[in-house]
């Protein structure tokens, strides 16, 4: 009798176990299905009585580059991937101030910044100052791929882009002849530029973040901002979010924002919300600039305090949609 009682509870164990594996299966299924990405083209002000047609350019920039990483991602790619491609795509693009359409320094030349962020093991890769690396966002993803550093800058970065094989361009390439002739009656000492960035969750729930940008227009000749900075312009961790900022870099640097984010998520039980108005809202002036950010379900902010961000957002959900003013 005891015999045949035990027998049961195995059996019944057995069913249990194999109910909660199966569970577990049905779950991670329907979590390995799931993927957002964020973008941003930068924050400032963008007066809205700009004629339609270049309005529309901007539009039309901002949903081909939410196209190129949501088809990395519904088709099971990296995160790693997606950002990266999605951010060559601005760094083509001439609407935004990285890559070809950097803005100039005040000796006429163009210095570019970017970085990249793992939230698995919170490795990452960062350049800053380079004037020959056609795409900055690939630099920085080899940096930190095959170096065992983070960041590089100025004329190491540059060499380090030629000895690992990168597409290297003069720097007249990022002379767009529009931003030229700007800088050249410009009397602005400072003005913000239109950084770009890139913030995704995968199918496998990774969170991965960039961010890439020519830097300041006018900005004095070695000035490095937020964007190739880890905790202060970019970053990532699979336990919280990932975050990508753009706006006045010092600031952001001083407020170290993007960490911060992260860490009122995990000391504070922040929400994703909570956590980015906290920063944007509270932390920072009014006019300093905005950010993108993802958490590890799939929440999204897109939140700035200027006039304007180029900005969208996709997910798996069905969720497809671009803006620039509020």
């Amino acid at each position: 009798m005891k015999i045949k009682i035990l027998q049961s509870f195995v059996s019944l164990l057995i069913i249990l176990s194999y109910i909660t594996f199966t569970t577990q299966n049905l779950s991670a299924q329907v979590k390995s299905q799931k993927y957002a990405i964020v973008i941003h083209g930068g924050a400032g002000n963008f007066p809205k009585d700009v004629p339609d047609s270049i309005k529309q350019k901007y539009i039309n920039s901002l949903e081909e580059a939410l196209n190129i990483g949501k088809d990395i991602l519904k088709n099971g790619g990296s995160g790693l991937d997606a950002v990266e491609k999605v951010i060559n795509y601005f760094e083509n693009n001439i609407l935004f101030n990285a890559g070809r359409g950097a803005v100039f320094t005040s000796e006429g030349r163009h210095e570019l910044d970017a970085s990249i962020m793992c939230g698995m093991d919170l490795t990452s890769g960062a350049i800053a100052g380079v004037t020959i690396i056609k795409h900055p966002i690939s630099l920085a993803r080899l940096v930190m791929e095959k170096t065992p550093h983070i960041l590089f800058a100025g004329k190491g970065a540059d060499d380090l882009g030629i000895q690992l094989g990168v597409e290297i361009v003069p720097n007249s390439y990022f002379h767009d002849s529009t931003n030229y002739q700007k800088w050249l009656r410009s009397n602005l000492k400072e003005q913000k530029g239109e950084t770009v960035g890139c913030v995704v969750l995968d199918q496998s729930g990774n969170i991965c973040a960039g961010t890439s940008t020519g830097g300041m227009q006018n900005k004095m000749p070695g000035r490095v901002g937020d964007s190739p900075l880890i905790n202060a312009g970019t970053y990532a961790d699979n336990n919280t979010c990932g975050v990508s900022a753009t706006g006045h870099g010092e600031l952001f640097i001083r407020n170290t924002v993007a960490f911060n984010v992260s860490a009122l998520m995990e000391y504070k039980g922040y929400s994703l919300k909570q956590a980015c108005e906290e920063m944007i809202y509270k932390r920072l002036p009014q006019g300093s600039g905005g950010l993108v950010a993802i958490d590890k379900n799939g929440n999204y902010e897109l939140i700035f305090n200027t006039q304007c961000m180029f900005r969208g957002v996709a997910n798996s959900e069905g969720v497809f949609e671009t803006a620039i003013w509020k």
